[in-house]
Parts: structure tokens; C-alpha cells; sequence
């Protein structure tokens, strides 16, 4: 019997797979897609970033800016700025240890990586996400040079991205050790220096070929942090991060731990120009000119500076051994024709970089007097004319002695001498305080003048330079002058670009003016407030001391050579027992018995011949033009005005006795000698007649005589027509109306 037939069973159909996994491996599908298409991408633009990157040897000789080497006075070079390379020392020629301190503090696995280190950038990110900022970098060896010679340093991920292409490429077209060779030849180590060589002649006074353990390490600590970890900025940060370096050779094991200890950084001597900042101060003054100077941006350049190096010694070594503590000081040191022979900014660069001589603002106090007593003299005051010291009132204002006394009738010289304010604030009056403030911008102050009664005690702020330059000029007899830093220009061929000539045209004040000026100024240190500032030599100068004794000045000159210093806090508060005539006027004499030491000694000469409007009449009659057909001095007579008699005219005396005849009847004989008796005049030999500058057969070659001053010359500040002729009263003191460009300021 047949069995029965079985039933058919339907196949059972498969369970989809769950939408989450599907919806995975659709993700997982499509990311591979997207790899793999940006692996090829990133293949391709190496590839290409391979193929249009410099060879070797155009990377060599590529600069990464403009070198500018600043030389001093003497020659001698004061500083390197700018991308500073020493020798190219080739890989073989670099010393192991330093190759090994590089390699082990900033990548080490530079040997393994093919230019971006998968691990250092997972490690930066993961310390990034757990500290909330980037605390540490992922950069390797490779991507510090792309950044270096192609890149900038802005942090961008588009910059970053470039950075690894770039790294990626270098390695695909340069071997390990020439990456390496390149990175220590061109990296920036601070101070100026790239390259290993630049860095070890700057920091240790030798080449890089023979560089130590503990230099090499030094060296090797300055790339994370070149501002903050170089020997020229801070030597103990500098040598602590060394020891950081030397770690991590021991972990690496280049070196064991007996050779670290060994190393002793600690004892690594510094180059002493390291350690010098002082020139710092003057260099950062100086070099901003060359924009205006010349126009060469890329060409290495020589500058050739006004800088004293013994004179910049002096400065420093004056201004902090007397700068009092908590306060800061600056000097400034011109010569003759506004060189700049020695500038300091304060007492340390590396604490601080503000340039107190050419930056900071500060009121004068009495120094700004001399503008006050220019101001007088110009407008007819004698040194010997005498004034009143009492008390006064002007608009509400009563200034007072620092004495708190009143003296009475005394001097012009005397007021000046002893810086007597209510002398000063009568002159203010007088001669008008908006005059005071165009004499104060004639002679080179830039800041803002008020014209206030009590301007005239040196409310204003100015600038230690701009006060120099002040002092200079009447120093230079009057004519003006204005500092300068750089004296010539070069290529490193020795192309000349720029060269500086000194401009002695422009006349601020008559000689006379100038001369009257040093008079006052030569007394108030031989016997006022600055006899602190005596050098043993002829010094005129001016002291200064503000409010509650804020800022203390001391500004003056002797053989040449104008210095103004200048003593306070940065925060203007007072500094117990600083005044102008204490620390400044100290400072000063230091830095100039050394500064002047080898300079002849110059008298000043404050004896001139005044204008033809501030002589006396009776002295106009006798020092006139002689006449040749007239009798000799000692044979022509003169009446009781002083007008000469003449030859044919016998006058006689009261008793009728003619003065032929006077000896022989007892009686004096009424001539020259008589009345010079009588008026008590002192005659002193006639000056040489006045020549025409103009005149060629007096001056061939048509120039003017330095230091002689012509009214009708167009350089004359003032206009002579101004002036109204002088009171036929000769005891009268000459009060000349104010000048025509009155209230204009002095061009």
C-alpha cells in the first residue's frame, strides 16, 4: 500500500535585519566611500604640494626677512635685528647632542612619522577636551619648518590643514636628515637669531660646531618659547628649561642620568652682549625712522648710529646707582650737532621696554623756566636788571617760594639762580604767557602748552628729549637743534642708501639771547640749586622738581655735550627727598665726568655784541661808524649830550679858561677822560666794524658768518621794525613792543 503523499512545506521567509544596523552599515559604507575618496585627495594634493615645493638647496639660501645690523658709533655692532643667520652648518657638521636635545623635546618620534604624528595630535586633543583649552601641541619637527618658511602663525584649522599637506609633502620629497638639517639652520631662537649657529654665536660668543651638552640644550629649550625663554630676556628661565630638555634625553635614552647631572646649565657662561639692554632703548627709537629714511624692505641692511658705547656704560651705570627706590630714570645725552651719544629709557629693558626719554610725558617744573627767562631776555630784560621779590597775585594765583620767603629787590641772575617762582610768575605777566609758549614750541617742545598763569612754573608735560633738544640749542649759541640716532645707511656691499646731513641754517634766538641765557645758567650751578651737577669744569644747567616732588630734572651742558636726566615713578606718585637738585643733578655729574672726560675744557662765552636797539645812546655816539677825515679819538670833544665838537669850536670851561690852557691856570682839562670820569663810563676798545654778509668782498664765498646775526636776515625770529628806537633817557631799561608775529607760532 501506497503511503500517503507528504504535505509541501512553503520556505520560511528571512527576518529583516534590525533598521539600526541597517541604518550602521549605510553610514559605514558611505564614511569608507568617504575615506577612501579622501585618502585619494589628500594623496593627490601631497602629490602636488610635492612637486611645486623649492629643492634643497633654493630652501638654503631663502631668508625669511630683512637682517638689519646696528652699528655704534665706534663701529662696533650693537644689536641684530631681524632674521639674524649665522654659518649653514650642513647635518654632518651639526654636533649629535644637539641633533638628539632637538629631536627629544619637540618630536620624538621624528624618525617613525611620516610628518604628521597621529599620536601627538590624539594626545593634544585629549588634553585639550580635559583642560577646556590647548594646553599642548601636536606639531611635529616637519609641520614647525612648513609653518616656518611657507605659513604664518594664525590659528585657523584651514591654516592647520595647510600645514599638514605641506609636512606630508616635505617628507615625500626630503629625507629625514635633511628636514632636520633645515629646521636647525633656519629655526627662530630669539634675540633676533635663526639657525643654531646664529643663536650660539648671539647667546655664547662661539660657533655651533662645537657646542656642549648643556649649550646644546639651552638652544634646544628656546623654540617652545623664544621672547620668554631667551638668555637675553631672562637667563634663569632660560637655563630652567634646559633642564627640561636634558629630561627628556634621559627619557629617550640619548644621554643617561649621570650626563644630565653632569651637563651643570647652571654654570653655561653667556655672551655679555646677551646681557646688555640698555642700547635696547635707543635702538627701538632709532630704527622706526628708516621707513621715512629709505625705502629698501628686503636687502640686508648696515645701520650706522650715533651711540656711544662708553657713554651708554656711563648712563646706565649713573642712572641706577642714583635713581631712587621704587622710581624709575631716563637720560638722554646729545652732542653738539644733536647726536644722540647716549639714551636710557629706564632702569632695566627686560623688566621694562617703555621708553621713559622718548615716550613718557612728565611735568618740567622749574626747568621749564628756561623758556620763561628766553622769553625775557629776548624782550629786553638784562641779567642785571633788578626785580622784586614780594608776593603776587595774578588771576587768583599767588605762586610762593619753595623757601616760603620773600627776599625783596634782587637781580634777574639771582631770581634765576635760586629758581625764585614769583620772579618767574612777574616775567609771565609781562612779557604774556602765550609769548613763553611760542618760545617753548620754537625750541622743540611738541606737547600740548597751556597758557595759564602758573605755566611759567612748568605745568606742562613734555619729554626728556624734547627738553634736551631745548638745551642743546642754546648750548649751539641759538641755533637749533634737532637729535638724530643714524648716521648712515648701507648694504651689506657697502651701497650707501642713506647718509645724514646736519642742518645749522635755522636760528631760534639772537647769540646774544643764547649768551645771556648760559649766564644764568652757568650761575645756577656754580652757586644755586645745582651745584650738585659741578664736574670741575665750566657747566651750565637747570634744575626741576614738580608737585609734592613727583619728577625730579636735571638738564644742562658742559664742553660740547647736552644731557638731561630725568628721576619719578611710573604711576606719578611722590618719591620722599627727590628734587632736581638731589638724585638727577647727581646723575648727570656721574654720567658727564666720564662722558666729557677726554673733551677739552670750554669756557662758555657769554660776552656778545648787543643789537644796535639795546645800546644806550651815548654808547651808539662812540661806537659809530669811525670817519677817516675826523680827528683821532683822543683829540675830538664832545658836549654834555654827547655830540662831537666840532674842530673850529673852542668851548671853555665855567671859569672862561680854554682847555688848551687848563693845566696851566690848575683846572681839569675838560675832555674824553673827563667826561668818561664823570659818567663813569668805561669806553674798552672800539669793535671792528660791522661787515655786510652780503657783501661779497667781505665774505667771498657769500655766506654768512656762523653765530653773526643780521636783521635784515629772513632767519632773524624777529622783526627789527618792531621794535621802536630806544628813550633818549639812557637810564631807562629798553621795553621794545611786542614783536609782529605775536600770538603766530614760531615755524
Amino acid at each position: 500500500m501506497a503511503s500517503p503523499p507528504r504535505p509541501s512545506r512553503s520556505p520560511q521567509p528571512k527576518s529583516a535585519p534590525p533598521k539600526g544596523r541597517r541604518l550602521l552599515a549605510r553610514i559605514l559604507k558611505i564614511g569608507g566611500a568617504g575615506a577612501l575618496v579622501g585618502i585619494v585627495a589628500l594623496v593627490v594634493a601631497v602629490y602636488l604640494q610635492a612637486s611645486t615645493l623649492p629643492t634643497f638647496s633654493e630652501l638654503k639660501s631663502s631668508p625669511n626677512g630683512q637682517m638689519i645690523r646696528v652699528h655704534a658709533a665706534d663701529g662696533s655692532v650693537l644689536v641684530s635685528l631681524g632674521p639674524s643667520y649665522g654659518e649653514w652648518l650642513s647635518y654632518d657638521e651639526i654636533p649629535q647632542v644637539m641633533k638628539d636635545a632637538m629631536v627629544s623635546v619637540e618630536d620624538k618620534r621624528f624618525r617613525s612619522h611620516p610628518g604628521v604624528d597621529p599620536i601627538g595630535i590624539a594626545r593634544s586633543v585629549y588634553v585639550r577636551a580635559k583642560r577646556g583649552y590647548w594646553a599642548q601641541g601636536g606639531s611635529t619637527i616637519t609641520q614647525q619648518l612648513a609653518r616656518n618658511v611657507f605659513l604664518t602663525n594664525t590659528r585657523t584649522f584651514g591654516r592647520k590643514a595647510r600645514e599638514w599637506i605641506l609636512a606630508l609633502a616635505m617628507e615625500r620629497k626630503f629625507s629625514k636628515d635633511q628636514i632636520l638639517e633645515l629646521y636647525l639652520n633656519k629655526v627662530y631662537f630669539g634675540g633676533g637669531s635663526y639657525g643654531i649657529d646664529a643663536a650660539s654665536r648671539r647667546f655664547f660668543g662661539h660657533s655651533a660646531s662645537n657646542l656642549s651638552l648643556a649649550e646644546a640644550a639651552v638652544i634646544a629649550g628656546l623654540v617652545k618659547a623664544p621672547s620668554r625663554y631667551s638668555p637675553t630676556a631672562d637667563a634663569e628661565a632660560a637655563i630652567g628649561r634646559s633642564g627640561v630638555v636634558l629630561n627628556s634625553m634621559v627619557e629617550n635614552g640619548v644621554i643617561t642620568r649621570d650626563q644630565a647631572e653632569n651637563a651643570e646649565s647652571a654654570k653655561v657662561k653667556l655672551n655679555e652682549d646677551a646681557n646688555e639692554n640698555s642700547a635696547r632703548y635707543f635702538t627701538d627709537w632709532a630704527l622706526p625712522q628708516l621707513e621715512t629714511l629709505i625705502d629698501e624692505t628686503v636687502e640686508p641692511l648696515d645701520v650706522w648710529t650715533t651711540l656711544d658705547p662708553e657713554m651708554q656704560k656711563a648712563a646706565q651705570a649713573a642712572i641706577r646707582a642714583n635713581v631712587p627706590s621704587g622710581a624709575q630714570g631716563a637720560l638722554v645725552a646729545l652732542d653738539r650737532d644733536g647726536a644722540v651719544r647716549a639714551m636710557i629709557g629706564g632702569k632695566d629693558y627686560v623688566t621694562s621696554i617703555y621708553n621713559r626719554a622718548t615716550q613718557a610725558t612728565r611735568q618740567p617744573g622749574s626747568s621749564f623756566k628756561l623758556f620763561v627767562y628766553l622769553s625775557a631776555l629776548e624782550s629786553g630784560y638784562k641779567p642785571d636788571d633788578t626785580v622784586v621779590d614780594e608776593p603776587v597775585t595774578i588771576g587768583g594765583w599767588s605762586p610762593r617760594n619753595s623757601n616760603g620767603r620773600f627776599t625783596g629787590a634782587i637781580n634777574l641772575r639771582t631770581a634765576f639762580t635760586y629758581s625764585v617762582n614769583t620772579i618767574a610768575a612777574k616775567i609771565g605777566q609781562d612779557v604774556g604767557t602765550t609769548t613763553i609758549a611760542d618760545m617753548a614750541r620754537r625750541f622743540g617742545i611738541t606737547t600740548p602748552i597751556n597758557t595759564q598763569p602758573s605755566m611759567v612754573l612748568g605745568t606742562s608735560d613734555v619729554r626728556l628729549i624734547d627738553m634736551t633738544r631745548a638745551f642743546a640749542s642754546v648750548a649751539s649759541k641759538g641755533i637749533a637743534i634737532v637729535p638724530y640716532g643714524i648716521t648712515k645707511v648701507t648694504t651689506t656691499g657697502g651701497r650707501v642708501l642713506y647718509k645724514h646731513q646736519t642742518d645749522t641754517s635755522r636760528v631760534l634766538v639772537a647769540p646774544w639771547v643764547a649768551a645771556e641765557m648760559t649766564d644764568l645758567m652757568q650761575s645756577a650751578v656754580s652757586a644755586g640749586t645745582g651745584r650738585a651737577a659741578q664736574i670741575g669744569r665750566p657747566v651750565a644747567g637747570k634744575t626741576g622738581t614738580t608737585s609734592s616732588n613727583k619728577d625730579g630734572w636735571f638738564l644742562g651742558f658742559s664742553s660740547g655735550l647736552t644731557t638731561g636726566v630725568w628721576m619719578g615713578r611710573d604711576d606719578a606718585r611722590p618719591v620722599p627727598g627727590l628734587q632736581g637738585g638731589t638724585a638727577p643733578a647727581r646723575a648727570f655729574a656721574d654720567f658727564m665726568r666720564v662722558a666729557v672726560a677726554d673733551r677739552p675744557i670750554e669756557p662758555f662765552e657769554t660776552e656778545v655784541k648787543l643789537p644796535q636797539w639795546q645800546l644806550e645812546p651815548d654808547a651808539e655816539a662812540y661806537y659809530g661808524d669811525s670817519d677817516q677825515t675826523a680827528p683821532p679819538p683822543e683829540q675830538q670833544l664832545y658836549d654834555e649830550q654827547g655830540n662831537p665838537i666840532p674842530p673850529d669850536v673852542r668851548p671853555y670851561d665855567d671859569q672862561g679858561v680854554p682847555p688848551d690852557q687848563a693845566g696851566q691856570s690848575g683846572q681839569e682839562r675838560l675832555d674824553d677822560a673827563f667826561l668818561d670820569r664823570a659818567l663813569g663810563r668805561d669806553r674798552g676798545p672800539p669793535p671792528p666794524p660791522v661787515r655786510d654778509p652780503r657783501d661779497s668782498r667781505a665774505y667771498p664765498d657769500q655766506r654768512q658768518p656762523r653765530g653773526y646775526i643780521d636783521p635784515r636776515d629772513p632767519r632773524y625770529p624777529r622783526d627789527p621794525r618792531a621794535y621802536p628806537p630806544p628813550p633818549a633817557d639812557s637810564r631807562e631799561r629798553v621795553r621794545p613792543q611786542p614783536p609782529l608775529d605775536q600770538g603766530r607760532p614760531y615755524p
